[in-house]
């Protein structure tokens, strides 16, 4: 694809063709806030090229930073100062690439020369940090120049793989030969002094290194982080289209590019992967490195003694060949399914492959998880401090942070937890240390609590167990520890403590192990009452019928041990009390009842991303209402309202191309209005499948009924296809051209008002936020934005490119008042036009559709 570089405003941005009109203002206003380190809210509806826009638009950026920053480098290390504004020169330590803040204060009356040594000691570090990372810079740059035209390189990977299979082979036949030679004769006993003649246990320095691990690098000088990009969508194909325009856009040969997943995505290990569930897989991971390090600091401590078999560490974790994927990572733009590729062929584990080329990356793809959860950011090696921080299809982001700290366990979950521990306490009690004894009591004493909260007995099946009291109760986390009684336990050092020892991964080998394998006969009475016991925390076919799976439709994950979700709800209990509530919600039996912990404040999480980035865009193709994003995310983060853009692009479309209507009447002249309490009366009306995997078969259908119009002799005229707001066809399906050519949204999708959690959340920011002359109070304002948020959502899916054009009625007469009209995106706001009555609404579309349909 051709390079057609634009210049706009004195920057150049190399594009694949020529861009748009709101493209170029896109670009430019990205390229403002990025330089300036703003907070940027970017809509750009879709079918404007808005992923190239913000491809082009930040990379151009980050070009020219990097450009200046080694100008600025190079004349630093010439001259040793730095122009000052006036034209005077300061000394190195008073530059701006100095880690020291250049304002710290000197004690008051210290001697001139002291102050001068400190002054030289900062420019001599300067200039050596400065070497340092050129030298860094120019090694990886030669690596990867190597690599990208010296073919023989290709293979390396491979070879080392072949000479390790071979030492591999040669150490089998070692340890066979000493067998069998101890099984002829014993040993003799060595002589006094004899025994400095003998090798000890010989480790090469890869080994050593292989088992330091990734984690464990503090003997290694770490490489810089560059400046970068950290761009993050909501789900895998999102990104991996992305990364698809990176590499079709003009800076898809030189990026360093490197795609981030989970390992449930990137693991290429078949033991591992066969477990299914994210925490299984990511416990077994790390329980395969942990024993590597364990063991080999044992055989470091007690040469001499015989020990036990450690469980076998990942073959794909070598150190070595993580280095050698990590280059080839960054040799070129790759999605995960060519990462995954790539670390099949060089036999690397991908996940921690791409972990070590974070460094060194310019770009990094990585899915919102990994991103806003601060936890999993620092597992990941990413580091936000001075980056760039793009969040894209960021219309949810809110609802995502909410959801990603929130927690849900249910009263089966904690009686089988509590069940389990127990039986792992009583078998393997005389073993364990008294600290894990001890946290395991406490952990037993939690699930007890959590049981009795909710009206139930921990010691009956929770099946069969009735509730005296049902309903739902809401409450603050503070009285929800003093009525649990157990305000007296640090949930915090119960919360590092399974996140260190790995209880929940222990607990869950022990129940599968027991639950399959014969034990001795004087364990069996008690382990078969376990099973017998865990077996009747199982709903019976009775009760629950399981259909079967059928044709085409995913099939679960083996579930995970129930300690692993009660430690998500534990870690959410250590949540400042204000920015979160506790829902007990009670439903008349203990196995259906559930304990929830619901977060009131996203900010909290958000304000760690804003405070440490240089800038972060937030960017999708419906943004409206942005007051949401102003003032429950950023405002509450403690962004001032001074750093916070906000650009909004109109659409590629002519004006005549798009029919918006409110339709506030029907042909009866009955009023169109779809309140709650309007919804069972006969004047107003009342479809998408039930299961996620019939989506692709109705879709075809509807897409074949609409093909077959117009045929010679044909019946069909046309098709309509019933859907849900919020459901599975109203986001990320492009119903483009003769799919949709008129959407009509049915009344306003308002949430449930009377949901516990609505209702706290209004009650919370009718605390929090201000309520500004004349608005309505916020709690108010979240009910209309949740709505619009629903409906603008709907609407787009008809309008996917520069020639499309379709209609779109909003059928209540509620869209027709000034707030509600605000609210939805400017290039259909400004087009919508208001129908009393049913007559004027029906000509106006039959002439639109009649004029559309005509060839050009």
């Amino acid at each position: 694809m051709a390079n057609k570089t634009q210049e706009v405003g004195g920057i150049h941005f190399p594009f694949p063709f020529t861009p748009y009109s709101i493209q170029k203002d896109f670009m430019a206003e990205l390229y403002r806030v990025l330089e300036a380190g703003k907070i940027g809210i970017f809509e750009s509806p879709t079918g404007t090229g808005k992923s190239l826009s913000l491809i082009c638009g930040a990379l151009s950026w980050l070009r020219d930073f990097e450009q200046r920053k080694h100008q600025e480098e190079a004349r630093l290390l010439e001259t040793g100062t730095v122009p000052l504004s006036d034209g005077k020169e300061q000394p190195l330590s008073l530059s701006s690439s100095c880690k020291e803040t250049p304002d710290t204060p000197r004690p008051a009356g210290e001697p001139d020369w002291v102050t001068q040594f400190v002054q030289k000691k900062e420019e001599r570090d300067l200039v050596d940090r400065l070497k340092e990372e050129q030298v860094r810079r120019k090694k990886r740059e030669e690596r990867l120049q190597q690599i990208r035209h010296n073919a023989q390189l290709k293979y390396a990977a491979k070879r080392v793989r072949q000479e390790e299979e071979e030492m591999e082979r040669l150490l089998c036949l070692s340890r066979e030969m000493l067998a069998a030679g101890a099984e002829a004769e014993p040993r003799e006993p060595l002589a006094s002094g004899e025994e400095e003649l003998v090798l000890a246990e010989y480790e090469s320095d890869e080994e050593k290194g292989a088992a330091r691990g990734v984690d464990e690098d503090e003997d290694d000088p770490e490489e810089e982080h560059v400046t970068k990009i950290y761009y993050c969508s909501r789900t895998h194909s999102q990104l991996a289209q992305f990364v698809h325009e990176v590499q079709r856009s003009p800076f898809g040969k030189d990026t360093r590019l490197v795609s981030l997943g989970s390992r449930q995505n990137l693991c290429i290990n078949d033991d591992v992967k066969t477990l299914g569930s994210a925490q299984l897989i990511n416990d077994r991971c790390m329980e395969m490195q942990r024993s590597k390090h364990e063991r080999n600091r044992a055989e470091e401590e007690k040469p001499k003694r015989r020990r036990q078999e450690h469980q076998t560490a990942c073959p794909f974790y070598s150190y070595e060949q993580l280095q050698l994927l990590r280059d080839q990572v960054l040799l070129g733009v790759k999605d995960i399914e060519q990462l995954v590729a790539l670390g099949k062929e060089a036999r690397a584990c991908p996940y921690y492959g791409s972990r070590f080329a974070i460094p060194a990356a310019q770009l990094v793809v990585l899915p919102y998880q990994m991103l806003l959860h601060a936890a999993t950011r620092r597992a990941a090696g990413i580091r936000l401090q001075g980056q760039v921080v793009l969040i894209d299809e960021a219309h949810n982001l809110i609802d995502t942070i909410t959801g990603i700290h929130s927690a849900e366990v249910s009263g089966s979950q904690l009686c089988q937890a509590h069940s389990q521990l127990l039986q792992y306490m009583e078998r393997y009690g005389k073993r364990l240390k008294a600290k894990n004894l001890m946290y395991i009591k406490q952990i037993l004493y939690l699930l007890e609590k959590f049981v009795t909260v909710l009206g139930g007995n921990i010691k009956q099946n929770p099946n069969t167990q009735s509730l005296s009291q049902t309903g739902t109760e809401l409450k603050t986390i503070n009285d929800f520890l003093f009525e649990s009684q157990i305000d007296n336990i640090n949930l915090f050092k119960v919360r590092r403590y399974c996140e260190r020892s790995m209880i929940s991964r222990k607990l869950f080998g022990f129940t599968e192990r027991y639950g399959t394998v014969l034990t001795p006969s004087r364990e069996q009475p008690r382990l078969a009452g376990f099973q017998h016991f865990l077996q009747t925390l199982q709903p019976t076919v009775a009760e629950t019928p399981v259909s079967p799976v059928e044709e085409g439709e995913a099939r679960l994950p083996r579930p995970a041990s129930p300690l692993m979700h009660i430690e998500s709800f534990l870690a959410a209990l250590t949540t400042a009390n204000q920015d979160g509530r506790v829902i007990l919600s009670r439903q008349g039996s203990l196995f259906q009842s559930s304990l929830k912990f619901l977060l009131l404040n996203p900010a909290v999480h958000f304000a760690q991303v804003v405070k440490e980035c240089r800038a972060v865009v937030i960017a999708g193709g419906t943004m409206q209402p942005v007051s949401d994003f102003r003032e429950q995310l950023l405002a509450c983060a403690g962004v001032e309202a001074e750093r916070v853009v906000e650009f909004s692009c109109g659409h590629v479309i002519p004006p005549d191309n798009i029919l918006p209507l409110v339709i506030c009447s029907g042909p009866s002249s009955q009023q169109l209005e779809f309140t709650y309490q309007k919804r069972e009366l006969p004047q107003m009306i009342f479809q998408e499948p039930k299961k996620a995997n019939q989506v692709e078969q109705v879709l075809a259908e509807y897409s074949r009924c609409i093909k077959c119009c117009g045929q010679a002799g044909g019946t069909v005229t046309g098709a309509l296809l019933l859907s849900v707001v919020g459901g599975k066809m109203s986001e990320g399906i492009n119903f483009s051209d003769n799919l949709g050519r008129c959407v009509v949204m049915v009344g306003m999708p308002y949430p449930n008002i009377r949901s516990p959690e609505l209702q706290e959340k209004m009650a919370y920011l009718d605390q929090t936020l201000p309520r500004g002359p004349g608005q309505p109070p916020p709690g108010k304002a979240l009910v209309e934005n949740l709505c619009m948020k629903a409906v603008n959502q709907s609407i787009g899916r008809a309008i996917r490119h520069q020639k499309d054009f379709a209609s779109i009625v909003l059928l209540d007469q509620r869209y027709a008042r000034p707030p509600i009209l605000g609210k939805l995106p400017a290039w259909i706001r400004d087009r919508v036009e208001v129908k009393a009555t049913f007559g004027p609404a029906f000509a106006a579309m039959r002439k639109f559709h009649r004029e559309k349909s005509v060839p050009s």
